[in-house]
């Protein structure tokens, strides 16, 4: 069975973007990217929701080319060019997948079936970075096996809440520590059994 790794970044006082969907008010810094790249590395799917995947899409693929770019974000560009993708969308179709056409869209409907058949057969992790309302939903219907949130020192003071509340889950921590060279605090958590 394959595990399905939802990795974001959040702010201290919980929250997975700014006001205004800002998600650059986050403490991003470089230990993000190398743990994200860590990520990567250990899957061989990527799962997005559909603005995500977009915001993805529009900014990584040139990124492996740039001289100007660390050599983090050149891997990171190079992982996302060469995983297989799967978009959750209602709306996205297959012409506007450029430069990615390796992705596969899955209807929000289907969304939970997929993705089950999807864990249930051979491959590495299934890795969900951003996509706040698909891996809370996925979240609340028991398809995520662990919860790896990045911690940073800044209080937003609003924006989008980490979790909508809609349900409850029993969650355990699976483990925590600080990043190397980074004030970010990796907290990893799973369904309690």
């Amino acid at each position: 069975m394959r595990k399905l790794i939802v990795c974001n970044i959040i702010s201290l006082d919980g929250y997975y973007e700014g006001p205004g969907k800002d998600v650059m008010a986050l403490p991003f810094d470089e230990a993000f990217d190398e743990y994200n790249a860590e990520r990567l590395r250990a899957a061989d799917t990527l799962l997005l929701g559909r603005r995500s995947f977009e915001g993805f899409k529009s900014y990584w693929p040139p990124v492996a080319d740039d001289p100007d770019a660390r050599p983090v974000e050149r891997e990171i560009s190079r992982l996302n060019n060469a995983i297989d993708k799967v978009v959750v969308s209602d709306t996205l179709t297959p012409e506007h997948t450029a430069p990615w056409h390796d992705t596969r869209i899955v209807k929000s409907a289907d969304a939970h079936e997929q993705i089950a058949k999807l864990k249930s057969g051979p491959g590495k992790e299934i890795l969900v970075l951003g996509s706040h309302t698909l891996w809370n939903d996925l979240l609340v219907g028991g398809l995520v096996d662990e919860l790896h949130l990045m911690i940073g020192p800044a209080l937003l003071g609003g924006g989008t809440p980490v979790f909508e509340g809609r349900s409850r889950v029993a969650l355990r921590l699976l483990g925590s520590r600080t990043l190397e060279k980074s004030e970010l605090v990796l907290a990893r958590y799973g369904p309690r059994d």
